[in-house]
C-alpha cells in the first residue's frame, strides 16, 4: 500500500511524501478474515518488497496454521511479522467472537489522546503549524541539530498550552544534548525522544537530563532494554520494530519490570496499522499514533478522531 501524505514529512534522516506499507489478509475455511498492516523499519534497511518476500518464503508454514507464538520463531522482528501478527489477532477475534482487547486482558478499552507530529520545516513555520493543532494536548516536534531551541520556541508561541515531545531522531551529539537540555524545561518539553545516536548511549552514564529521556531507535526487542536501563526513562515501543503486538506486549511487561514508563509509537500507515497498537496504548503514558492524521486519505472505516482524542477501533476495522 502507498498512503500519500497531506504535506511532505521531514525528519533529520530525510523527507517522505507517502507512507509505504504491507497489507496482509488471512482467511480460514469458514470464511473468517483477519487483516494486518505493517511498515518497513527503513533505518534498518527494511523495504516493503523485502517484507513481502519474507512472507512469501514462509507461505507454506503460515498456511498450515501458524500461531502467534509460533510466529515469533518463524520470522524475525520487523514490519512483515508485525503485519502478519496483527492479521492473526484479527482472525482470532473473528473466530472466537472475543475482541483482541479482551484477549490481551483489556476488557474495557478507554479512549486515548495521541500526540500530533510536526515535521521539520523553516524555523518560523513551526509557529503556524503548532497554532493549527493547538487543541492537541501533546505536540511532537521533529527537529535536527541546526537550531532546535528556536524551532521549539516558535512552536510554543503557536501552542501555549500543549505539552511538547521533541524528537531529534538521533541527530544530536552528547555535547549538544547537554547544551540544549536546560532550556527545554522552560519551553514546556515533557519528553525528549532519542536525541543521540543509538550506540552513543554510554555518553549518558553519570548524566541526569532535566527532561525525561525516551529511547526509540535504541530499543527494538526485549534484549535491547539493557542498553537503555539507567540511561533513559521511557521506552518507545513500535509494533513494526518489535514484530507485532504479541512481542510488543512482552517488551512492555519487561520494560515496566525494570522501571521504565512506556510510549507507543508508529512508523506510519493507515488506521489499520495503528489499530493493534491501541491495545498496547492502554498501558502507555505517551501515545503517538497520529499517522492516519497525516494522510491525504485514510480507510473509510478508520479510527475516529476529535482533536487528539480517538476511540478504540471499530469492529469493521480490526480486532
Amino acid at each position: 500500500m502507498s498512503w500519500p501524505l497531506r504535506e511532505p514529512f521531514a525528519i533529520s534522516r530525510g523527507t517522505k511524501t507517502a507512507f509505504e506499507s504491507l497489507l496482509v489478509t488471512l482467511t480460514d475455511a469458514e470464511g473468517h478474515r483477519g487483516r494486518g498492516e505493517g511498515c518497513a523499519v527503513g533505518y534498518l534497511g527494511e523495504t516493503t518488497t523485502g517484507m513481502a518476500a519474507q512472507l512469501e518464503a514462509a507461505r507454506g508454514r503460515i498456511e498450515e496454521g501458524v500461531t502467534r507464538e509460533g510466529l515469533l520463531d518463524l520470522l524475525p522482528a520487523g514490519g512483515a511479522r508485525a503485519a502478519l501478527d496483527a492479521a492473526l489477532w484479527d482472525l482470532e477475534a473473528k473466530q472466537t467472537g472475543q475482541s483482541a482487547f479482551a484477549r490481551a486482558g483489556v476488557p474495557a478499552p478507554r479512549a486515548m489522546d495521541t500526540a500530533y507530529t510536526i515535521g521539520i520545516r523553516a524555523t518560523g513555520d513551526y509557529e503556524a503549524a503548532a497554532r493549527v493543532k493547538a487543541d492537541f494536548k501533546v505536540l511532537k516536534l521533529k527537529v535536527d541539530a541546526g537550531d532546535p531551541l528556536a524551532a521549539i520556541a516558535a512552536a510554543r508561541r503557536g501552542a501555549a498550552n500543549a505539552g511538547f515531545i521533541v524528537d531529534p531522531n538521533q541527530s544530536w551529539t552528547i555535547d549538544q544534548l547537554r547544551a540544549f537540555a536546560p532550556a527545554l524545561v522552560d519551553l514546556g518539553v515533557v519528553l525528549l525522544e532519542q536525541p543521540i545516536p543509538a550506540g552513543a548511549e554510554q555518553g549518558l552514564d553519570g548524566y541526569r537530563c532535566p527532561v525525561r529521556l525516551c529511547a526509540d531507535e535504541l530499543v527494538h526487542v526485549t534484549a535491547d532494554l539493557g542498553k537503555a536501563h539507567g540511561r533513559f526513562d521511557v521506552i518507545n515501543i513500535k509494533l513494526d520494530k518489535t514484530g507485532g503486538l504479541t512481542a510488543a506486549l512482552r517488551l512492555a511487561e519487561a520494560a515496566r519490570a525494570l522501571g521504565f514508563d512506556l510510549m507507543v509509537g508508529c512508523m506510519g500507515g493507515s488506521s489499520l496499522a495503528m489499530a493493534p497498537a491501541t491495545v498496547l496504548a492502554q498501558q502507555c503514558a505517551f501515545i503517538d499514533l497520529d499517522a492516519p492524521l497525516l494522510l491525504a486519505e485514510d480507510l473509510p472505516e478508520g479510527l475516529t478522531h476529535a482533536g487528539g482524542a480517538f476511540e478504540p477501533p471499530r469492529r469493521e476495522l480490526w480486532g
